[in-house]
């Protein structure tokens, strides 16, 4: 662990410290599931566009790592990290009082923006205090947060609606974001010295993402875990819909069943350092989007059909977030891998164009007709799409094989 004039907290310490702002996102994007039908009905809108709202914090999510990943390299990463917290506090609590539906969307995009500050601050601190094997293992506990949050998050959400509105959901993270204010003031120390900082140049900026965005690999790559987020966040922004409205499901069953969904999607993650040791990413990654496919076109066939019910549903919705699981770590893995001078501007566009893509693909659910045939079809279009961008964009035959000396670093970093 390298210093930087300030004692570092130990290392159980800053994974937990870590790993809680990099939660806000999750926890921002999914406790309020369970209350979709409820917002539509409290502010008079339709299915679609209260999904919108939820496109609005992808947007934001999206937008934020843009803005905030070069300020904390100029600025350090106390100040970033306070600010965007600081916002999501005020954007939280006044979704308490908000009258509109427009309002909302409005609130959800600050919501975001502040939330992005934990996940591209949180990632960079790591990078500041270590290296090589280190560095690896805190990353693959930071991603097995990231994992575990929206598994908890709608089940927090459905707990939370037994006692009170979906207003109060938004209350209880303001007072997480609080929580996390006082917790980076006392416990986390700057950890990028006035000598690592870089100036804020504009066009500096501007012409390093030009630069990635010319480069073919790393923006199939980007589009390949691009579309397969879109996949998941097609399921994320139907769901409710289909398991409350479709399936008459509560709100409290719909957020343990949400959660066993969401558990498919960890245990690819967590595999995929396993699989590694004896595979290349390229060739897990190739396999898993295949696979995806597969089982995509078998969702929407069930879901038009109506056959097996819910039970049917959930045959095919499973097994495509299994296979996101291998997709979302080796893909991105392999396009930053390209580009280790520029890592962070990288991370950075990876992120935004992520989010992006999944803010894109959400309100489709609505628009086809929130049933699970909506979401089966955007489900299997958007895997497909990533299918489409990895052999004809991408190519995974002409990619390297990842060297010897990095394969360690690499099934961690990916774990």
């Amino acid at each position: 662990m390298s210093t930087t004039g300030t004692a570092a907290p130990s290392k159980v310490r800053l994974a937990l410290i870590l790993g809680a702002l990099i939660a806000l996102g999750p926890l921002t994007i999914d406790t309020y599931l369970p209350a979709l039908p409820d917002v539509g009905r409290d502010l008079a809108a339709s299915g679609t566009t209260v999904q919108l709202t939820l496109t609005g914090t992808l947007a934001g999510l999206a937008l934020g790592q843009i803005l905030i990943g070069p300020l904390s390299d100029a600025l350090g990463r106390r100040v970033p990290l306070l600010l965007g917290a600081g916002l999501h506090v005020v954007a939280s609590a006044l979704v308490w009082v908000t009258p509109s539906i427009e309002m909302l969307g409005v609130l959800r995009v600050l919501q975001g923006v502040g939330a992005s500050a934990g996940a591209v601050v949180g990632l960079a601190v790591v990078r500041d205090l270590f290296t090589g094997r280190a560095a690896a293992t805190m990353l693959s506990r930071l991603i097995l947060v990231m994992g575990a949050a929206p598994v908890l998050a709608p089940t927090l959400g459905g707990a939370l609606l037994t006692w009170t509105s979906w207003r109060g959901v938004f209350l209880v993270l303001a007072v997480y974001g609080l929580v996390m204010l006082a917790v980076v003031t006392t416990g986390l120390p700057e950890t990028l010295p006035p000598s690592r900082r870089r100036p804020l140049r504009f066009g500096a900026t501007l012409r390093t993402y030009g630069h990635l965005l010319r480069d073919r690999t790393f923006v199939g790559l980007v589009l390949v875990a691009g579309l397969a987020m879109g996949a998941l966040f097609s399921y994320v922004s139907g769901a409710a819909y289909v398991y409350q409205q479709q399936f008459g499901l509560d709100q409290q069953t719909f957020g343990l069943l949400f959660g066993a969904g969401a558990i498919w999607l960890v245990v690819g993650t967590q595999l995929n350092p396993v699989l590694l040791r004896r595979f290349e990413p390229r060739q897990v990654m190739t396999v898993a989007v295949s696979a995806g496919v597969v089982f995509g076109a078998l969702l929407a066939v069930l879901t038009a059909l109506g056959v097996g019910g819910l039970p049917g549903v959930l045959a095919g919705v499973w097994p495509l977030l299994l296979c996101a699981g291998f997709v979302l770590p080796n893909a991105p893995a392999l396009a930053l891998a390209r580009h280790g001078e520029t890592a962070g501007t990288a991370s950075a566009l990876l992120g935004c164009l992520q989010f992006g893509i999944g803010a894109a693909t959400s309100p489709i659910v609505g628009l086809l007709g929130n049933d699970a045939l909506a979401m089966g079809l955007s489900m299997f279009g958007a895997i497909t799409l990533s299918a489409i961008a990895l052999f004809v964009v991408v190519r995974p035959w002409t990619l390297p094989d990842v060297n010897d000396a990095a394969d360690e670093d690499f099934e961690a970093a990916t774990a």
